[in-house]
């Protein structure tokens, strides 16, 4: 393989084709083990360009009812955090390029063991880190760890993050930067795409690392608006809600709810594949 990380080859070859990249969510075992990973090992083929794979956890205090629920669904059919790295080391047996990132909170990775956690990510193919509620003045919990031991860590931005603090939060990011377009938690309301451009020329200003935009993002246009001004848009509760919609009235998978899920990746991707073809009139 050529030099650097997944996720820097990754953004390499978006530069290269001159696009935006699509980073979708899932929750690992929504709605149930089984279905996921039918889910996941599709996700490249429909179109994903990075994935995220959500860490069930019992109390999501950043995340909209959509996240929430399926943290709930996922813990309710066994999720746990060996779990989901055993999901990631069954992606890699048939991937060995795609960007895994793990999203989550600090609580599961706390019990398991930051230096077990680290070792055992490290060895099935994750290649990135976003912890919602571990600021940068917490960097020796895990940040710092994290990266001695290979694995990039993502920090976020928002709309209310002010100068002073953006370098701070800067300092210690790797991989990419995640902006989180709108105030308040995932799913709930979507930025204009105005605002956008102007917080992606704002924090290309302080940084050279890859921006990744998301919270909000629900449509193809959306998708396409955002990757004509970032490096990447991320879709989740979007895609969480497809899963869903995909339910019986037990709560159980409906036959076809992977194939539901890839088809609104793939209309997501041609959206973001499309934005930069109009752009460089291609």
């Amino acid at each position: 393989m050529s030099p650097g990380t997944r996720i820097e080859r990754r953004f390499q070859a978006l530069k290269r084709e001159g696009r935006g990249g699509l980073v979708t969510f899932i929750t690992a075992g929504d709605p149930d083990f089984d279905t996921c990973r039918e889910i996941l090992l599709g996700l490249p083929a429909a179109g994903a360009d990075f994935i995220e794979l959500g860490m069930p956890f019992s109390d999501p205090m950043a995340d909209g009812p959509t996240i929430q629920a399926s943290s709930q669904r996922a813990l309710r059919h066994g999720a746990t955090l060996g779990r989901t790295l055993e999901l990631v080391e069954e992606f890699r047996r048939m991937d060995a390029e795609t960007p895994i990132i793990l999203m989550g909170y600090y609580n599961p990775i706390y019990i398991f063991g930051v230096a077990a956690f680290l070792a055992r990510a490290k060895a099935v193919g994750v290649d990135g880190l976003i912890i919602v509620d571990l600021p940068p003045e917490e960097e020796v919990e895990l940040c710092l760890p994290a990266r001695e031991a290979g694995i990039s860590f993502i920090f976020l931005a928002a709309p209310t993050t002010g100068e002073e603090r953006l370098k701070r939060v800067l300092e210690g990011a790797s991989g990419f930067v995640y902006y989180v377009s709108v105030t308040g938690i995932t799913g709930t309301k979507s930025a204009a795409a105005d605002e956008v451009a102007v917080a992606v020329d704002r924090l290309r200003r302080h940084t050279d690392l890859p921006i990744a935009v998301g919270f909000g993002i629900k449509t193809p246009d959306q998708a396409a608006a955002v990757a004509r001004v970032a490096d990447a848009a991320v879709v989740g509760s979007a895609l969480v809600e497809t899963v869903v919609q995909n339910l019986d009235g037990t709560g159980a998978a409906r036959p076809g709810l992977a194939a539901a899920a890839h088809a609104f990746v793939g209309d997501l991707a041609d959206g973001v594949r499309r934005a930069r073809n109009e752009r460089s009139g291609q």
